[in-house]
């Protein structure tokens, strides 16, 4: 009976990380994007105006991912830099009318779609999902493991 629980364990943990590869290819295909590329237009499209550094800090990810992130997405027209007025050494960052067309283009993403399912629950549910999850981690190992909020396979600043 324990190995038949183990099992299934395990099945719904290969369900989640092919659930996450699936979702990340249909992303890549309809849009052109990786997921962490969507999360950082859409930062921007809710800060209007801010640096990388406001970026990294809302996503949970380091200052030299956020660069390879923005340099891709300016090279595709996704996003603009712009110099500071009074302190040259900032650089501010803007949606551009294509990146706003192309977030409003894309499928949700994975992390919106459990965000919105997540929200729903109740607090009792959500602390004891959260529980879980954590001792999942603990039993893998991985509770060391420095992760961003971002459902995605490989390294987030790759190309989609």
């Amino acid at each position: 009976m324990t190995e038949n629980r183990s099992q299934h364990a395990l099945i719904v943990l290969r369900q989640i990380l092919r659930a996450t590869e699936n979702r990340a290819r249909k992303l890549s295909r309809e849009s052109g994007l990786t997921a962490s590329q969507l999360l950082l237009l859409q930062t921007l499209e809710d800060e209007g105006e801010c640096t990388a550094g406001t970026i990294a800090a809302r996503l949970g990810i380091t200052q030299a991912t956020t660069t390879s992130l923005v340099q891709k997405l300016e090279a595709k027209g996704l996003i603009t830099r712009k110099r500071g007025d009074t302190d040259r050494r900032k650089v501010w960052l803007t949606l551009s009318d294509t990146g706003r067309q192309k977030l409003a283009d894309a499928p949700d993403s994975l992390q919106d779609l459990f965000s919105r399912r997540f929200e729903k629950l109740e607090d009792w549910e959500q602390m004891m999902l959260m529980a879980n999850l954590e001792r999942v981690a603990s039993m893998l190992d991985a509770e060391e493991i420095d992760a961003s909020p971002v459902l995605d396979i490989g390294a987030l600043d790759r190309e989609a």
